[in-house]
């Protein structure tokens, strides 16, 4: 059961009490514990069927888009390994993350055990990480096939550096959380999580935060920017050259819109990262560590914990609508005898 937000309780253990003598971490705990458990039944359905829903939504939609990598060869390129390894993350988050959760969002109380605890922690940092890094890594592809589009054509086929940077996008979201989720108590002497409590160790740790949120957060948030700035400059640069010559345009016909497909491509991209990231997740974590959790109410904080997960839900709906092969798939997943009868360009367009 619940421990007692008092310190000096018997209910604490020495290394809690020592911890938690500043007393803003535990009155965060206790106000957590108030905000959690307390729906009425009406509510409790209502939300549990709405949770349902994210998951079948999440799960189902990057189901689809993992499927179509297997009945369309043409998305078979390099740069579209990078849209497979985002629905991975997607997919297990609304595969295990979500479903994990939803009992304790409900309840209040974790009653999974510790060790479920450690590896949901584990999997959901690195998930969500390893989602920023590879929209980082989708928009460094495209940056590349729009400013080194000789080079980036000869690479297209090439399927094995693609896989490697998958491997690594993995390893380096496991690295900046997982070491430190597993290992962080023992480190300290000891856990300072109250039973009934999941959530990581350095969850008022200020210092380390902020030094994750920078790798995690601005260098990705810095670096997009930077990829969709230079891809928007060479895109309307091509464009404003293009314009001056009109008998080429008639001949080879204007690809100026296709670059400002492009360049609307690559905004929503952009619009993804900063819903990741701007949506507030990552400075309310930030400020919250700093306060120890009294300067920020912590429905506000789950507020934007949950747009990270929706996120992974908008995300298959933004492939066929940006993207034409996976349009082309998902037509010949879902109304198969429609596509029999229409023609196929295997051209990539971006």
């Amino acid at each position: 059961m619940w421990k007692s937000g008092n310190p000096h309780s018997s209910n604490w253990t020495g290394l809690e009490r020592e911890n938690a003598t500043s007393l803003g971490d535990v009155d965060a705990f206790e106000n957590r514990r108030a905000q959690y458990g307390q729906f009425s039944p009406s509510a409790s359905i209502f939300l549990t069927v709405l949770m349902t829903l994210l998951v079948f939504a999440t799960v189902l939609g990057n189901a689809l888009v993992i499927l179509a990598f297997v009945v369309e060869k043409s998305l078979r390129t390099q740069g579209n390994f990078f849209f497979l390894n985002l629905a991975i993350a997607d997919f297990l988050v609304g595969g295990f993350c979500i479903p994990v959760y939803i009992p304790y969002v409900l309840t209040g109380e974790w009653r999974l055990g510790r060790g479920l605890c450690k590896l949901w922690l584990v999997v959901d940092y690195m998930l969500c990480t390893a989602s920023v890094f590879n929209i980082v890594l989708i928009s460094f592809d495209r940056f590349q096939s729009v400013t080194k589009a000789v080079s980036y054509r000869c690479q297209k086929g090439i399927t094995r550096e693609a896989v490697l940077k998958m491997l690594c996008v993995w390893l380096a979201a496991f690295l900046l959380y997982g070491p430190a989720i597993i290992s962080w108590e023992h480190i300290a002497g000891g856990s300072v999580v109250p039973d009934g409590e999941c959530y990581a160790e350095f969850y008022f740790n200020w210092y380390f935060l902020m030094t994750a949120s920078a790798v995690e957060f601005f260098t990705p948030f810095i670096s997009v920017t930077y990829f969709n700035l230079s891809i928007y400059i060479n895109i309307r640069n091509r464009c404003a050259v293009r314009e001056e010559q009109p008998t080429y345009i008639r001949k080879g016909g204007s690809t100026c819109p296709q670059g400002h497909g492009a360049a609307g491509y690559l905004l929503l991209q952009r619009c993804t990262v900063s819903l990741r990231g701007s949506s507030g997740y990552t400075l309310l974590m930030i400020i919250r560590a700093a306060c120890h959790g009294q300067c920020v109410q912590h429905y506000l904080y789950e507020i934007s914990f949950w747009l990270l997960w929706i996120n992974s839900s908008i995300n298959p709906i933004l492939y066929p609508l940006c993207h034409s092969s996976f349009k082309r798939a998902f037509s010949k997943l879902l109304c198969p005898s429609k596509t029999k009868i229409q023609p196929q360009n295997m051209d990539q367009k971006y």
